[in-house]
């Protein structure tokens, strides 16, 4: 792109509103809740999948972005 990456965030943040670690995030947290919802993958399996450090990391993303583990996302949303 051509800038630096204190440019590049701060261009982002205009933009979007949004830090380019949190659009990330969010990314992270909506793949990992497509994968929770086809019930076919354990979580553990689902944070490796989805960029997430561990199992641990993804359930803080998970409760500081929609308010819900994903072991109680699963459960309420699970399809089949």
């Amino acid at each position: 792109a051509l800038m630096s990456p204190r440019n590049f965030a701060r261009l982002y943040v205009a933009e979007t509103n949004q830090t380019p670690a949190k659009a990330v995030e969010a990314m992270r947290v909506e793949a990992a809740r497509s994968l929770l919802e086809r019930g076919q993958l354990p979580i553990k399996v689902i944070a490796n999948q989805c960029g997430f450090g561990d199992e641990e990391g993804m359930r803080r993303s998970f409760v500081r972005l929609i308010k819900v583990t994903p072991s109680d996302y699963e459960k309420r949303f699970k399809k089949g």
